[in-house]
């Protein structure tokens, strides 16, 4: 009878344990795709492009300028080179 009564208070604790984890997931889950949360994400996300596109282009530049200061190094180092003004 005890074993009964043992499994009867595991089974009831399981069982509202779950329940409470499920209900927290599932209001976890409802919290993530509300609006206000997803425009926010959606704007956070939109800003961190738009600093990634600038840093990018701003590196490009930078590796532009240094490969052509390179190339005129090289080309005023050759033999019967004018030098453009």
């Amino acid at each position: 009878m005890f074993k009964r009564l043992l499994w009867l208070v595991i089974g009831i604790g399981f069982g509202f344990g779950m329940s409470f984890w499920v209900l927290r997931s599932i209001r976890r889950t409802a919290d993530r795709y509300r609006p206000e949360r997803v425009s926010a994400d959606l704007a956070g996300a939109i800003t961190q492009l738009g600093q990634d596109l600038r840093a990018a282009v701003a590196e490009g530049r930078l590796a532009m300028r240094e490969r052509e200061d390179e190339l005129r190094a090289d080309l005023a180092s050759r033999p019967g080179a004018r030098p453009r003004t």
